[in-house]
């Protein structure tokens, strides 16, 4: 396929890069250019609009703001995509996006897909992300290769895109539940002066197996929060989105609240570059300890 692909920070490029490797022809555009040419194989795109005269233009953005500003801008998606081709936007993004793109891509006669994913950056280099994926039967199905190359699995959650955001939210919540009652747990246990590695093998050899316990429970218990694969600043502006969508559909989020201020915590001494588990070194660190900022 002829693929636009928009957005070469930790994910996207190794995402590009995938489908490079899977055959697809490729024209990437980042802000920072330098990125591009790091990418082998891809066409570079000078603009946005570039990067969008293919069949699918696929991006993958920090934020909101991201996303509006190459999607809306002058010369972004919106403008540049031709009739029919398909935006699928990989980005943590909010419900109320997801809803506007949908809108706003059906009004220029354009299709719009979500398709966030579940991973970190090396999940992404291995191609093993998980995919949610939500959108019209039609599209899903010409957009499949393109999941197929980024990901081991896809989930398809409906033909609304904003389904699709909002299970992404939930999980990244539940994930940052997991960080903040890990490094609960393991400053109780530490203080008291068990090894907080041997600890966390008896959790995830016995009733804690999940990846979850084991990719964020080894951050935390060993303390490597540099360099992020994902920024603490980018758990705050989820935690925020799934507090946005808890409100607007009437469902109180009590433990979200909490890892509001948590993240604020993290941030207000330093931390927002951190990778988020750094988050679970902060019950240390009111206990007595060491903190996350050295």
């Amino acid at each position: 396929m002829d693929i636009g692909f928009v957005g070469l920070g930790n994910m996207g490029a190794a995402m590009a890069a995938n489908l490079i490797a899977a055959g697809h022809t490729v024209t990437a555009y980042n802000r920072s250019h330098d990125k591009v040419e790091a990418l082998e194989g891809a066409r570079p795109a000078r603009t946005v609009a570039d990067a969008c005269t293919g069949e699918v233009v696929v991006s993958m953005l920090a934020d909101d703001h991201a996303v509006e500003a190459v999607t809306f801008g002058a010369d972004g998606i919106l403008a540049a995509l031709p009739r029919s081709a398909v935006h699928v936007s990989c980005s943590t993004i909010s419900v109320a996006l997801a809803e506007r793109l949908t809108v706003a891509h059906a009004e220029a006669g354009q299709q719009f897909a979500a398709a966030p994913v579940f991973g970190r950056p090396e999940a992404a280099r291995a191609a093993k992300l998980f995919v949610v994926a939500a959108a019209e039967p039609e599209v899903l199905r010409t957009i499949e290769p393109i999941l197929d190359a980024v990901g081991q699995r896809t989930f398809v959650v409906g033909s609304e895109p904003k389904a699709a955001n909002l299970v992404k939210l939930s999980g990244n919540f539940l994930i940052a539940s997991v960080i903040e009652t890990l490094g609960e747990a393991m400053a109780l246990v530490s203080k008291a002066g068990v090894d907080k590695e041997q600890y966390l093998e008896i959790l995830t050899s016995t009733l804690f197996g999940a990846p979850v316990y084991q990719t964020y429970g080894g951050l935390v218990a060993r303390e490597e929060f540099e360099p992020a694969g994902f920024a603490a600043t980018l758990g705050l502006k989820d935690i925020r989105l799934v507090l946005e969508a808890g409100e607007e559909l009437r469902v109180p989020l009590p433990v979200a609240s909490l890892l509001r201020d948590r993240f604020l915590t993290l941030l207000a001494t330093g931390g927002g570059e951190l990778d988020w588990s750094a988050m679970g070194a902060l019950a240390s660190w009111e206990a007595g300890g060491a903190g996350p900022i050295r």
